[in-house]
């Protein structure tokens, strides 16, 4: 079966997990749909575009996942559920999905943020602005 994980591509650090998630993705249980594809609302009616933007959406086996979900569902499908099984312990369940909840709200600075720190190439720009790492300035493009 597979796991359909609606996703935000605009951001890079959803953009990295998704793609290191694929990446161990070796029977092709991981289907990843863009947010931001042309027809989107064409093709997957029953996902609603603007809380996919507040909270990771998947669907698996007619069920529709949310948040920490999806991420536990993926990383077991893949052979990585030991990283990601403290996330269904009773305490850290709670304190994840508070925790999970803010990143989500706040992705788009944190993620400007990390790829500026970290270095990482980010493919995407939000509101046409973009790290240009090599002179450290921003760019419009």
């Amino acid at each position: 079966m597979t796991l359909t994980i609606f996703y935000d591509g605009q951001c890079p650090l959803c953009s990295t997990e998704m793609n290191n998630l694929k990446k161990h993705d070796k029977v092709d249980a991981i289907h990843l749909v863009d947010l931001h594809q042309i027809d989107f609302t064409t093709l997957y009616p029953e996902i609603d575009v603007s809380e996919g933007m507040k909270i990771l959406h998947g669907t698996y086996q007619g069920e529709l996942l949310l948040g920490l979900k999806v991420t536990h569902r993926a990383w077991t499908l893949v052979g990585k559920g030991f990283w990601v099984a403290p996330l269904n312990w009773p305490i850290i369940r709670t304190v994840s999905h508070w925790v999970y909840l803010v990143v989500a709200k706040y992705r788009q600075p944190i993620s400007t943020f990390l790829a500026k720190r970290l270095g990482i190439k980010t493919d995407n720009c939000n509101s046409g602005t973009c790290h240009d790492k090599n002179t450290d300035t921003d760019n419009r493009r």
